[in-house]
């Protein structure tokens, strides 16, 4: 029987430490602290995960649930609503779980406070209800917990201290998401034309998270036209289809950098004309403009356009995107 190729590009997700591409520190600190935490028989430690949206925290918790046969409990800091929440998490791990709280730096300052004293004390406390009643305290299991974040600052100190490890996660180079996809592709066993995966990789901004959604979107093209191998042309209509350009950017971005080819501009100008929060323009589009290079901004935090990103703009009008 031949067998079906699989339809999703995370159903291939790594689950052993060896096939984890890029984040070479990452990876080499995680090994280290799993193969300790084997050789004494304890939980894989406390661990603070930094780094940039889609860069490979949370795949990094789950594999290494997966090597220390553990079970992995994930949640959202912004999900935890109240008390109850909370201790449901903490009370509801075995000893050597894996709990991740993604997110973090949205858990609310109280509930900060009761995880860095939970995690000294391994016991959580709960307030009396009547006035002047000492709470309760009750034993956690042995757990690992990791906190993801994209904002280590917003993180009360105490608890980033009580951390026993800090994982700094980087963003890809072209190489590395190139064959990221080059493995995700041979697990699924898609046909996917080599030239591909740079090109993704251009288009993905360091992110794998960007990357694999591209190469699902190329798939995706490619079927719906009864097509078996993911070509150049398939690459080019799911961009066309998306609505970004050689570099990943998206109408926002495209827009932002026709503003700044009238001339300098401040960031609330910017922001009108694309209709847009300030708020969101600098802390959504800006960073990536900037580290691009496209633009920069003077000492007057004014915004304008650089040598390349004169040259992006000119050449993205020349390809009618």
């Amino acid at each position: 029987m031949q067998t079906v190729p699989a339809n999703e590009i995370n159903d291939a997700a790594p689950t052993a430490l060896s096939h984890l591409i890029g984040q070479r520190s990452v990876v080499d600190q995680v090994k280290v602290a799993l193969d300790a935490a084997n050789q004494d028989n304890l939980p894989f430690p406390s661990t603070l995960a930094v780094g940039p949206a889609g860069c490979g925290k949370t795949q990094v918790a789950k594999v290494i649930a997966q090597e220390m046969g553990a079970d992995f409990h994930e949640v959202l800091g912004q999900a935890i609503a109240n008390a109850a929440d909370f201790n449901a998490l903490l009370l509801g791990a075995k000893d050597r779980d894996v709990v991740l709280i993604d997110e973090a730096h949205e858990l609310e300052r109280e509930y900060q406070t009761s995880l860095f004293l939970a995690i000294d004390q391994k016991r959580i406390f709960l307030q009396g209800v009547r006035s002047g009643r000492a709470p309760q305290s009750i034993p956690l299991a042995d757990f690992t917990l990791l906190l993801a974040t994209t904002d280590e600052f917003r993180l009360l100190q105490p608890l980033r201290d009580r951390m026993k490890l800090a994982l700094r996660f980087e963003f890809y180079t072209e190489q590395e998401l190139a064959e990221l996809l080059r493995q995700r592709s041979r697990a699924l066993k898609w046909k996917v034309a080599d030239r591909i995966y740079h090109r993704i990789a251009q288009r993905s901004r360091g992110v794998p998270r960007l990357a694999l959604r591209l190469l699902q979107a190329c798939r995706r093209v490619c079927r719906s036209e009864g097509e078996q191998t993911i070509a150049v042309a398939h690459l080019e209509r799911a961009c066309q289809l998306e609505q970004i350009d050689a570099l990943g950017l998206g109408p926002p971005e495209q827009a932002y950098l026709g503003i700044l080819a009238d001339g300098t501009s401040r960031l609330n100008v910017i922001a009108s004309r694309l209709g847009l929060p300030a708020r969101t323009v600098s802390e959504v589009y800006e960073p990536y403009l900037l580290r691009a290079g496209l633009i920069v901004k003077d000492d007057d935090s004014m915004r304008q356009l650089t040598a390349e990103g004169r040259e992006h703009l000119s050449n993205s009008r020349k390809n009618g995107v």
